[in-house]
């Protein structure tokens, strides 16, 4: 795999700058350093309507690249320290504009992403939540619309790891 593919430059030491023997995960023969591919963590939503005998979840539409107009649930990368559960009720603010109560964990998955050039490990973390308060205003930025889908039916979202905790979160709640 080439170095662009783990979101490094995988051809020098991040401490040093000697040249590395190989790819990640590697050691660096000048001054030992231990380089490895780690997945970057995110704090994701799968937010449902309420409504316990046929519940929809929300899908926003992506404005931006990767795959800038297809669906997508809310959510996005940790900060430096922060936990997936803080990330989520955070990027629900951020781009649904509300707060946001979370339910249940539905699971970890690995994925990938493509940003500035480079193929990036992620580790996706989704919960199920509800909007405890406001009025959602998507930010353009992130989303040109919304909407709600079955949570037994949704359509192929943007990245695969959304498309399998929605089937988890279906199965989850028994629909």
């Amino acid at each position: 795999m080439s170095p662009r593919a783990y979101g490094t430059d995988a051809s020098f030491c991040p401490r040093c700058g000697a040249p590395l023997p190989g790819a990640p995960p590697t050691a660096c023969g000048s001054c030992g350093y231990n380089l490895f591919v780690n997945a970057r963590p995110t704090g994701s939503l799968i937010v449902l309507d309420g409504d316990p005998v046929t519940p929809r979840f929300l899908a926003l539409r992506r404005s931006a690249e990767p795959r800038s107009g297809l669906w997508e649930t809310p959510g996005g990368f940790c900060d430096g320290w922060e936990h997936p559960a803080t990330a989520a009720v955070r990027e629900g603010r951020e781009e649904l504009g509300v707060e946001v109560k979370l339910g249940d964990f539905v699971g970890m998955y690995v994925g990938s992403y493509d940003y500035q050039g480079e193929t990036l490990p992620v580790l996706d973390v989704f919960y199920l939540a509800t909007i405890d308060a406001g009025e959602i205003r998507l930010d353009p930025a992130e989303s040109s619309e919304m909407t709600w889908f079955d949570l037994a039916d949704p359509p192929t979202l943007a990245f695969e790891t959304m498309d399998q905790a929605v089937r988890a979160a279906a199965r989850q709640l028994g629909c």
